[in-house]
């Protein structure tokens, strides 16, 4: 189990996850200070001075601060909106890049493909003769 776990963690799989997880945090935290430093000053210029941080209702003793949900939501669809479009950008350059790739590797030779294909058949009947 122990060797099995060693091959996943080295085949990569472990390592660009923590990758990932490191850039994202990071990602979401630019894209938090967008949103709370220019964005939604700006939005509440636009109201009339508005800031929706302070948006709240008093009933009795309690207050509700609704201001900051919607300060929440507008951050979600932000950095939700910014992550779709950064994936969509990486998954066209990946494309790009398997096209050239797929572009720039030369045709074989029938009959060089051929020899191979019977080399690889008399591999296996001498494997066979062997083991009997």
């Amino acid at each position: 189990m122990w060797e099995d776990f060693k091959k996943f963690a080295i085949q990569g799989n472990v390592l660009d996850l923590a990758v990932a997880v490191v850039i994202g945090a990071a990602f979401g935290k630019i894209v938090s200070s967008l949103v709370d430093n220019i964005i939604m000053p700006f939005v509440g210029v636009l109201l009339g001075g508005y800031s929706f941080e302070k948006l709240s209702v008093k009933f009795g003793d309690a207050v509700i601060g609704y201001g900051m949900f919607i300060q929440s939501i507008v951050d979600f669809f932000i950095i939700s909106m910014a992550i779709f479009m950064f994936i969509r950008l990486l998954v066209k350059l990946k494309i790009q890049k398997e096209e050239e790739k797929t572009e720039e590797e030369p045709e074989v030779d029938p009959q060089i493909e051929l020899l191979a294909e019977i080399r690889d058949l008399l591999k296996d009947e001498r494997r066979m003769r062997e083991t009997e």
